[in-house]
């Protein structure tokens, strides 16, 4: 016989937090408790009727799986009961009194003071259960798991006030059944038409019926006020785009409606549904390559697994929505999928349909596609690496800055580059910097800002990386303007002019100067206004990559640039005329040093940059 004492215990301390913030700052979508709850009743279902598979006697004689809602208006409580899988006194220990998923730390550092964001950070968090504290001062959850016996059952009751007490019961039902004591200013939830008007607004297309005791004098029995049909084996033309907003909150957790989303039906060899959505928001743990990601698999609408990372690559892993297939191979447990060449079909299918969904949002809504591209580019510049037959449908949904950008917003498509581009230009220039200011400010720019010849800036942290695997666009090749090679339309560049322009031996000087810090100096073609810039050679390591490799801990292999000087230029020029060599070798280093700088990087000895500076100003101002 099991110990039924009462035990009390601590909540964990992340969820006092997460509950403080619940009660307190929820409180314009307190109705979305119920949907929550309706929706881990659903799951509970769900992962019985798998589990039934290869152990029907889970049923017994109860087989018809359902959702009840019951409430009690004098006594101001409602209640929210399912027969599915349920919990032992363990399960509702580790369920209900921690949060049991990685990146708590990470999620509650995020949490701030405005109410606002903090609800769409607590429904990227998918902790619905919670969510009972909005409207409840008490909660009692009565369990017993499906192959345990009746004084097995499990009762868990708390007030949300830091701690929570366990208790072994004799339970004669096999589920959950969730009790609350309703606020008093939140009795409205103890309302029949209330809770049905929530239940078809938010629980219409759950799979299972959701039932209430049937009203009337007369009424016996209960009455389904769900569909209770799957929403994604209907047709397209049967569901609203309310619907789907939806049914993508009850799989997602999300408080935010989707950006967009694709509903097929595959019909012939092989026969499955999908359903795919486009969130708005990343999730918390968007990049941590080893969280838990994929679609809800179902197999003839029977649940097979949450994140079934089989269907779609790493890079599109904030893709969330449903997929039910005809049959798929499963292993001997029927939780992990055999690699098969049915599920690699399906696989490469639904890649294309997600960035086919992607490409027709960029074209119906370039606005609020620049916003997913803000929060999703980045990773989907991963598939330019790890997706190679899909690259070039990758390549038309990339964004950049360019010189032609007012701000950080605006951002164009290759495609919108190569229509631009200038008359006889046949490459695709770029140039690649640590921040958007830095990049406009770069001295690389100069002669193709004075030609009038646009350039892609590329800023984000990937960037050297992802271009690198990427050799061409429609026919025109892609070119780094910081390597060496730089080819302009119309010739080659023309060097900076000045009245009989002449090194007078400076680049010698300078190359002696310089020593092994660079590969060599030369006259620059490429500069206006600046004295001089570092050019990179053709297979030389960038700077964001070296920067990359050097935080993983590897080994970068060493390169030295190239110093081009502005001949042009007033500080050269005064350069070419000092005599003096002590001042000649601190005005080259200055000259390197503010290259470096210009780059977006610190001189190579900050300390001994700001020393020879400062004594070439005092000798100045002496």
């Amino acid at each position: 016989m099991t110990d039924t004492n009462q035990t009390t215990y601590g909540f964990q301390a992340e969820v006092k937090q997460l509950l403080k913030l619940m009660i307190h700052s929820l409180y314009s979508n307190k109705e979305i408790f119920l949907r929550e709850l309706i929706s881990n009743a659903s799951d509970a279902l769900d992962k019985l009727r798998f589990e039934s598979i290869e152990t029907p006697s889970l049923l017994g004689d109860d087989t018809e799986l359902r959702i009840t809602l019951d409430f009690d208006a004098d006594a101001g409580t409602l209640t929210i009961s399912d027969n599915g899988i349920g919990m032992s006194r363990d399960d509702a220990a580790a369920n209900l009194g921690t949060i049991a998923r990685s990146g708590t730390a990470e999620f509650l550092g995020k949490l701030g003071d405005d109410e606002r964001e903090n609800a769409r950070l607590i429904g990227q968090f998918g902790v619905g259960f919670y969510a009972s504290f909005i409207v409840a001062d008490e909660v009692c959850v009565e369990s017993r798991r499906a192959d345990l016996k009746a004084d097995e059952g499990v009762v868990w009751t708390s007030r949300g006030d830091g701690e929570y007490t366990l208790e072994s019961a004799e339970l004669d039902f096999r589920g959950t059944r969730i009790t609350l004591t309703l606020k008093a200013e939140e009795r409205e939830f103890a309302d029949r038409f209330r809770i049905q008007n929530l239940v078809r607004r938010y629980s219409d297309h759950i799979a299972f019926p959701v039932q209430m005791p049937a009203s009337g004098e007369d009424a016996e029995g209960f009455e389904t006020i769900n569909s209770a049909t799957a929403l994604w084996t209907r047709s397209r033309s049967e569901v609203s785009d309310d619907e789907y907003r939806e049914f993508y909150q009850h799989i997602s957790h999300d408080f935010e409606a989707p950006a967009a989303w694709s509903h097929n039906k595959v019909e012939g060899k092989r026969e499955y549904t999908s359903l795919l959505y486009v969130p708005k928001r990343a999730p918390f743990d968007l990049w941590n390559r080893e969280a838990p990601r994929g679609l809800k698999l179902y197999v003839q609408r029977v649940f097979i697994m949450d994140d079934a990372e089989q269907f779609l690559p790493l890079y599109l892993r904030f893709i969330r929505g449903v997929v039910d297939a005809a049959d798929l191979p499963l292993n001997v447990s029927r939780e992990l999928l055999q690699s098969t060449p049915g599920v690699e079909a399906m696989r490469s299918a639904l890649t294309k349909r997600a960035l086919t969904m992607l490409k027709r949002l960029s074209t119906d809504d370039e606005t609020l596609f620049g916003e997913i591209w803000d929060t999703f580019g980045e990773v989907l510049k991963e598939g330019l690496a790890e997706d190679t037959a899909n690259r070039d449908q990758l390549m038309e949904l990339l964004r950049f800055n360019t010189t032609a950008s007012t701000d950080a917003s605006q951002r164009e498509s290759l495609a919108q580059y190569v229509e631009r581009r200038k008359e006889g230009q046949e490459a695709i220039y770029f140039l690649t910097a640590d921040s958007l200011a830095a990049a406009k400010a770069s001295p690389h720019l100069e002669v193709f800002r004075k030609r009038g010849i646009e350039v892609l800036l590329l800023t984000d942290r990937l960037d050297e990386w992802a271009i690198s695997y990427l050799t061409e666009y429609d026919g025109k090749p892609l070119q780094d303007i910081r390597r060496d090679g730089l080819e302009l339309p119309g010739g080659e560049p023309e060097p900076a002019k000045a009245e009989d322009v002449a090194d007078d031996g400076v680049i010698e000087r300078l190359k002696g100067s310089l020593g092994d810090s660079v590969a060599d100096v030369r006259a620059s073609d490429r500069l206006v206004d600046s004295p001089a810039c570092l050019v990179a050679a053709r297979d030389d390591i960038g700077d964001q990559m070296r920067r990359m490799l050097e935080a993983a801990g590897q080994e970068v292999p060493e390169s030295k640039p190239t110093l081009e000087i502005n001949l042009a230029h007033g500080l050269v020029r005064q350069m070419s005329g000092t005599k003096d060599d002590a001042r000649f070798t601190d005005l080259a280093n200055v000259v390197v040093g503010q290259a470096q700088i210009a780059e977006g990087r610190l001189p190579s000895d900050p300390a001994v940059y700001v020393n020879t500076l400062n004594r070439l100003l005092s000798g100045a101002v002496d």
